[in-house]
């Protein structure tokens, strides 16, 4: 466990914020992938056999039994700290949803979970467990042989296509303001499908993209010229259609490279 996770298992025990049939409790987020500032959230993941309520916590609606998955924040020397709590039933519900029988039943449904759930399974493959480290690798391992991977990341391509296919449709219009944009959302969720495809899950918080690109190193896109596309280092206001053009391609041709696995 990180050292500056350390007390923080204590602080929650003894402001009552762990719940009676505690499993686990997991730090999530840039803090357990190493990626954390001083200015980070401290986020945290409790999962318990029993629900857990308490005065100022909000609900975040989930499609599961029970339907709400309470959230309570507070600030410990001056950092802020996010508490999520799940049940066990509820991580069975979603893990019952990325089988691979219901992705061979019906893998033209790119969206199989909403972020939150999505965001949960996730985080599971870099989480620092502050206890219950049983639990948590059992879960770990039974989302590793679901079809999660293949989930998100068919998830990530067609929204890849459906913004070459903007792009596209924008450029024969001569709309080339919405066609840069257009062409700048093919080039996230191309990255996004690539890096998924490999099993580095994050494409709900675009903002670490580039930490996961550095991580994952896929042979398909070095990241020099990822980078360059990323920052429009070769736009030309003045002449926009080939910088869309060069990132519609270079899309086309990433996607032939992802693996569904």
């Amino acid at each position: 466990m990180s050292a500056s996770l350390t007390g923080c298992l204590e602080e929650m025990d003894r402001r009552g914020l762990i719940p009676d049939g505690c499993l686990a409790v997991c730090c999530v987020g840039s803090v357990a992938r190493g990626w954390s500032n001083d200015s980070s959230d401290y986020d945290f993941n409790i999962i318990s056999t029993t629900p857990w309520t308490h005065e100022g916590a909000r609900n975040i609606p989930v499609p599961l039994t029970p339907a709400v998955v309470p959230a309570f924040v507070l600030h410990v020397d001056g950092r802020r700290w996010e508490i999520k709590y799940w049940l066990d039933s509820q991580v069975r519900q979603m893990l019952d949803k990325v089988t691979w029988e219901q992705f061979e039943a019906d893998n033209t449904t790119a969206k199989a979970l909403v972020d939150a759930e999505e965001l949960f399974l996730e985080r599971m493959s870099t989480c620092l467990t502050l206890s219950g480290s049983s639990w948590a690798e059992e879960c770990r391992r039974q989302v590793e042989a679901s079809a999660f991977r293949a989930f998100v990341t068919t998830r990530s391509l067609a929204e890849a296509d459906a913004s070459i296919e903007d792009a596209v449709g924008q450029l024969a219009a001569q709309d080339l303001d919405s066609a840069v944009l257009s062409a700048r959302k093919a080039l996230g969720h191309t990255v996004d499908a690539l890096l998924e495809s490999e099993g580095n899950f994050g494409s709900r918080t675009p903002k670490w993209r580039a930490r996961r690109f550095r991580e994952t190193q896929p042979k398909a896109l070095s990241f020099g010229e990822y980078w360059a596309l990323e920052t429009m280092r070769s736009f030309d206001p003045d002449a926009p259609q080939a910088w869309v053009s060069l990132v519609v391609q270079r899309c086309k041709d990433l996607t032939l490279e992802v693996e569904i696995s």
